[in-house]
Parts: structure tokens; C-alpha cells; sequence
């Protein structure tokens, strides 16, 4: 690129921080989390903090969570300041050094701005955990089952491409195709966060592959996304509660699926949730994990019946018959996200686990959590 086509891509990556940063101050109410930041000040700063410890510590640790956020997003507010200043010098005076460590300077912070404003987005506790995916066939029959199949396989893609750990913790076959449904274990960080916004219906429109007349067939899948719960998140389960049943494993083949009755299935009679796990050869593993599945599932029920309370949207977005996304492979091709309309025209590749603008899109028009 020449010296001009550099400046406007400086240009371009400032603008992206700017309006990063103006996203920013608007998710955390920049004005009011200052005054937060400024009465929590003065309030470890009295003598008597520590008279009651516990008071103490919560305080100490909310103001270095404030306190964090309004000195980074400060720091990027004023590094951005200075690259605008070197940008309008540069075009003045012409120096290509200069201007290509502003133009790399520059990128890396539109990068972490960008990062920024989805992390204040992703702000809940448990938003940062990693997630179980329940992928469960609907109506459609052997299409449905064999949707349900290319979902599964979609999420795992997409989990790898962002170097997550998948773990297959259940997958149950079809009786001809496809699978009646499964479960993938997400270990990574903001897993939760990123994918919760997939919980819901999903349809497929397509040519039936197993109708020889080769009729357009509807499909559908249910998609739900839970947090994996760890020792930070109490959930107490009580043993006179379930009833624990084993069974064979069976699956598509692999390592992942044996042939002994190790397989575990809970169910957790107060609530009628079901969850089982077969991944493992140890009927004892199969079991620690299924529990935990199991806590993971009702601390969403939790989760879903506080925020019963919340506005409509909210309420919408997390219902798990609420149909969020349509896959159109005849007549035409199409993927379109029923809540933000956000459209891709190459299904293959959201197939092959490229979802991540869906989600973005998804996490960016939910009122977020302010803090």
C-alpha cells in the first residue's frame, strides 16, 4: 500500500476504537460507574472498613472490579487521543516509519477494544464459565434427526475453531440417520458467554435426502446452553431426589462410546430433568459427570425463572421454544437470524461452524448487564 491507502486504513482502525469505546460507556453508564467508583473510594477509606470484615472484602473487591474497567477503558480512551493526534500530524508530515507503527499500534488497539466491549457485555458470573450444548431432534422425523446431527457437528466445529476443549458427553443415534440428540462439553473461557444466545429452534428447509421424490421437507432442532456450574456456584441436589438408572453406551463409533453398561442416566424427580452421560468407560466418571450436568441444568432453571421477572426481551431470548434461526438450502440459500436479521449466503460455511457474527450480533442487541 502506499502512503495515502495507509493513512485511510489508520483511519478506518480508529474509527473502530472510537466507536468501541463510545459502546463501552454506554454498556457501564460511563458517567454513573465514575460517581460508583468515587463513593466506593471513600468508602474503603473509612477507618472503621474493617470492623466488619466480611462488608470489608465485598467492598475491596467491587471497587477493584469498578476500578478496573474505568482505568482500562481510560487507558484505551487516551491511547486512542494519541494515535488520532500522530494521525492528523502524519498527514501533515510525511514520515512512513512513523506511519507504519501507528498503522500496527493501531490495529492491535481497535483488537482489544473490541474484546473489551464484549467482555463488559459477557459481565454476569457465569458468563465467563464454560457450557454444556443440548442438541435434541424435533418434528421432521429422519430430516429432523439428521438436522439435529449437522447442528451437533456444527457447534463442535465452531468450539474447536475458537480452541475451546469439546467433549462429547452423550450422543444418542437415530434409528436410520442422524442423531435423536446429544450433548458437547465446551471447557474454555467465555464459552458460556458467546454461546448462550443459541439456546432456542432451529429450522432447516432443504430437499429431503431420504425422500425419493426429493420434496422440500421443514425440519427442526432445539438447541439449550447451560453454564458448567463449579464450586463458585452453589446448587444443592439431594440424594432422596434422583433416580439414577445405567444403560449400554451406543453412538456412532470412537473412542468416545464403548459397549459396557457404563452408561448413567439422572433423573431429578422435582423437576422431571433428565440428563445422562456415556462418554466415559467408568460407570463412576459417567456418573460425577452427568451430576454435573445435572447441577449445571438447574442452575439454569434458576437463572431462567429470576429473569421471568425481567423485561419481555429478555424473557423471549432465553425461552426454549422461542425459534431463533432459519437454514434455507432450497430454493435458494440463506441463513438468517429470526431476532437480529443478521444474513449469511453460504450455508456451508455456517455449517462448517462459522456462527460467530450470529452471536456477536445476538450478545450486542440484548439489553446488557450494566454493572
Amino acid at each position: 500500500m502506499d502512503y495515502s491507502e495507509v493513512l485511510l486504513t489508520v483511519q478506518s482502525a480508529l474509527r473502530l476504537v472510537e466507536k468501541g469505546l463510545l459502546q463501552c460507556k454506554d454498556f457501564v453508564r460511563w458517567d454513573e460507574l465514575l460517581a460508583k467508583k468515587e463513593s466506593l473510594r471513600e468508602a474503603i477509606e473509612q477507618d472503621a472498613l474493617w470492623d466488619n470484615p466480611d462488608n470489608a472484602r465485598a467492598l475491596t473487591q467491587e471497587y477493584a472490579q469498578v476500578n478496573g474497567v474505568c482505568e482500562t477503558i481510560a487507558n484505551y480512551t487516551n491511547q486512542h487521543a494519541h494515535a488520532q493526534e500522530m494521525l492528523d500530524f502524519l498527514r501533515q508530515e510525511k514520515d512512513e516509519d512513523m506511519l507504519t507503527d501507528l498503522n500496527a499500534s493501531s490495529g492491535a488497539l481497535a483488537k482489544r477494544v473490541h474484546t473489551l466491549s464484549y467482555h463488559i457485555m459477557l459481565s454476569s458470573p457465569e458468563d465467563k464459565k464454560g457450557c454444556y450444548v443440548h442438541v435434541q431432534s424435533g418434528a421432521g422425523g429422519t430430516d429432523a434427526q439428521d438436522w439435529a446431527e449437522m447442528l451437533f457437528t456444527m457447534y463442535m466445529r465452531f468450539g474447536q475453531q475458537q480452541s475451546h476443549k469439546v467433549i462429547v458427553d452423550d450422543y444418542v443415534e437415530g434409528e436410520e440417520a442422524g442423531i435423536k440428540g446429544g450433548t458437547l462439553r465446551f471447557e474454555g473461557e467465555y464459552a458460556f458467554g458467546f454461546l448462550k444466545t443459541e439456546s432456542g429452534i432451529h429450522r432447516l428447509v432443504r430437499q429431503s435426502p431420504f425422500n425419493s421424490s426429493g420434496k422440500r421437507h421443514t425440519s427442526f432442532a432445539s438447541v439449550f446452553v447451560v453454564p458448567i456450574v463449579d464450586e463458585t456456584i452453589m446448587v444443592v441436589v439431594e440424594d432422596k431426589d434422583l433416580r439414577i438408572d445405567t444403560y449400554r453406551a451406543s453412538g456412532a463409533g470412537g473412542q468416545h462410546v464403548n459397549k459396557t453398561d457404563s452408561a448413567v442416566r439422572i433423573t431429578h424427580m422435582p423437576s422431571g430433568i433428565v440428563v445422562q452421560c456415556q462418554s466415559e468407560r467408568s460407570q463412576h466418571r459417567n456418573k460425577d459427570s452427568a451430576m454435573k450436568m445435572l447441577r449445571s441444568r438447574l442452575y439454569a432453571a434458576r437463572l431462567a425463572e429470576k429473569k421471568e421477572k425481567d423485561a419481555q426481551v429478555e424473557k423471549e431470548s432465553i425461552s426454549w421454544g422461542h425459534q431463533i434461526r432459519s437454514y434455507v438450502l432450497h430454493p435458494y440459500r440463506l441463513v438468517k437470524d429470526l431476532r437480529t436479521n443478521v444474513e449469511h449466503q453460504e450455508p456451508d460455511k455456517v455449517l462448517q461452524g462459522d456462527i460467530m457474527r450470529f452471536l456477536e450480533e445476538a450478545l450486542a442487541q440484548k439489553v446488557p448487564s450494566k454493572m
